[in-house]
């Protein structure tokens, strides 16, 4: 049986931190076990305590990253993060165009930072509903997201029960994507609750961690979603592990990590450290008991040998 290994593409921007963005949905994908790649929309100059700085990429340049993406690997599936200014999601529609059809789009309408600095700019709002939103599969907007798309300016500590967070994701589907998301990080609950095309709503349950470190959730949850889909899972099974693997992720988040928000930790790092370093030590004594592996000093010593019995051949012609 041949075995193809799932591939997905993320257009987002870059976190120099590492802790959101293209970064976090790398980590995302192989956490799934799905290989990624990456359209770069935007570059930020950001740590822990705020972002300093952001420049566009050249929307030419983002079509072009992703067609020579599809054109060679293909994909399995899509994540839409930051994309910045209209420019920027034009282009990106573009690159859309260029998917087979039924490639499963994620769509996290990231508009600020964990920080609170704005990363989609006001006057892109609009061409983001009107041109992107339509073309998602699945929308996975947080509660105060949420309330933007669907023109609510309301506080999201007053949208109450379930019932309420079913009727603002209605109010999302109506502007053209399938599935509606909204997770529930910024809600009492912790619940996210999905909308499927078919009007079937499902609660997703889960535990906050009040105590984790949350810089990157949002992008580790979608990010996990679009590998679960690009892995064949439907859209319920994709959300729960998302739902439950952004829970862990933050959970175990880096705390000790920057002076600011920490970045989650969607790789469980110290055991992967635990690991590579009982791979290391294997490594190390497969090398010796092979004879592949003496130290430098043995090395010279062979090295002089060599040089002395070359002398004395001389001599001795």
């Amino acid at each position: 049986m041949v075995v193809t290994t799932p591939i997905c593409l993320t257009i987002a921007g870059s976190d120099s931190g590492g802790g959101a963005g293209i970064q976090a949905d790398l980590k995302a994908f192989a956490a799934q076990g799905v290989h990624g790649t990456s359209a770069i929309a935007g570059l930020t100059a950001q740590n822990t305590t705020g972002v300093a700085r952001i420049d566009p990429v050249a929307p030419e340049m983002i079509v072009a990253q992703a067609r020579a993406v599809i054109e060679d690997l293909g994909l399995d599936a899509v994540k839409i993060g930051m994309v910045g200014s209209e420019p920027s999601i034009r282009a990106v529609v573009t690159a859309l165009g260029l998917l087979p059809a039924g490639t499963p789009v994620v769509l996290d309408p990231v508009m600020v930072a964990e920080s609170g600095a704005r990363l989609l700019e006001a006057d892109a709002q609009s061409a983001f509903v009107r041109e992107l939103l339509p073309l998602a599969t699945v929308v996975t907007p947080n509660l105060p997201e949420a309330l933007v798309l669907a023109g609510r300016d309301e506080d999201p500590a007053s949208v109450g029960d379930d019932d309420a967070v079913v009727a603002i994701a209605r109010a999302i589907q109506d502007l053209g994507p399938d599935n509606v998301l909204i997770t529930g990080g910024h809600r009492g609950s912790a619940d996210d609750v999905l909308l499927q095309a078919d009007g079937t709503v499902t609660v997703l349950g889960g535990a906050r961690h009040p105590d984790g470190a949350a810089h990157g959730s949002g992008c580790t949850h979608s990010s996990t979603l679009a590998a679960r889909l690009a892995l064949g899972d439907d859209l319920v099974r994709a959300a729960t592990v998302a739902r439950h693997v952004a829970g862990e992720a933050v959970r175990r988040g880096l705390r000790d990590v920057g002076e600011g928000a920490g970045p989650v930790d969607v790789l469980d790092l110290p055991a992967l450290r635990e690991r590579a370093g009982s791979a290391a030590d294997a490594a190390v004594r497969d090398a010796r008991s092979g004879g592949t592996t003496r130290s430098i000093a043995a090395a010279q010593a062979v090295t002089d040998a060599h040089a002395v019995g070359d002398a004395q051949e001389v001599r001795s012609s």
